[in-house]
């Protein structure tokens, strides 16, 4: 996965590298499992979230993210197949396949423990929006959970791939399976979630979407206004610019100028004996 660079590069390095990826994925399918429990337990109480209770969040957080880099550093900690080639993944070398088992299998499972969590809430949602006589407020969270649903399953048929190539990579002996070796098309269909998610919460939510078209179409007129109409003086101004220009010096020159002119023509005029009214 390292390229060229692989040979380059110390262990260390390689370890960090190779490990921010269990990280990272580690700290998503977390963080999807930790929602779904608080969205569970909020439809379990019948009772809308307590905004003044973030340390319950703060902590969730911090728990998804201290087991997610606990699992990265396991590699670089030890468990690793340095001493025994034979156990090494194609995949992800230097990796011990049991290891490999072992993240891939806590991360289906917390996959279907979140399938779970979403077809129970969405049996309650179901259930008690027969109940609400305000028919508008059933329909919007119906739409959320329509949207949370969209996530987790592209989330799902995004990763699900890659999860099932790690088993075949585990399953399989070392250069034995040749799909093992088409891994960047896996791996770059479990990264084009992240550029889905924001596409799924703008077309999925109205609100979103109304927001979105708002601030573009905002922007679009006030780019169209500032550019057909010109910028005119104000009254004030020209005024002051007509003022300012009869006063000038160099505008009493020109009709001093002038006036001199008309003087030195009336004289020669007279002279001729030509008669100026």
């Amino acid at each position: 996965m390292s390229g060229a660079n692989t040979c380059t590069i110390s262990l260390t390095a390689w370890f960090v590298r190779e490990g921010s990826m269990f990280v990272a994925l580690g700290a998503s399918t977390f963080s999807l499992l930790a929602i779904a429990i608080e969205r569970h337990l909020t439809m379990i109480k019948m009772r809308p979230y307590d905004a003044n209770k973030k340390y319950r969040v703060f902590l969730l957080i911090g728990t998804c993210w201290l087991i997610s880099f606990s699992l990265g550093a396991l590699p670089i900690l030890g468990w690793n197949c340095i001493n025994n080639l034979d156990d090494c993944s194609t995949v992800l070398p230097l990796y011990s396949k049991k290891y490999v088992g072992f993240c891939i299998s806590i991360f289906i499972a917390i996959l279907i423990a979140i399938v779970i969590l979403y077809a129970r809430i969405y049996i309650l949602v179901k259930s008690s929006s027969r109940r609400v006589t305000n028919h508008s407020n059933s329909e919007r969270s119906m739409a959320l959970l329509r949207t949370v649903v969209i996530v987790v399953g592209v989330f799902i048929a995004c990763w699900s791939p890659l999860f099932i190539l790690l088993l075949i990579d585990v399953a399989c002996k070392v250069l034995e399976c040749q799909i093992l070796y088409e891994v960047q098309w896996f791996i770059a269909l479990a990264v084009l979630n992240s550029a889905l998610n924001p596409l799924i919460y703008t077309l999925a939510s109205k609100e979103m979407r109304r927001a979105f078209f708002r601030l573009v179409c905002s922007c679009l007129a006030k780019s169209s206004t500032s550019r057909s109409l010109p910028i005119q003086p104000t009254p004030d101004q020209s005024r002051s610019k007509s003022s300012s220009g009869s006063n000038s010096p160099k505008h009493k020159g020109i009709i001093q100028i002038n006036s001199q002119s008309k003087e030195d023509k009336s004289e020669s005029s007279f002279q001729n004996g030509t008669v100026i009214k």
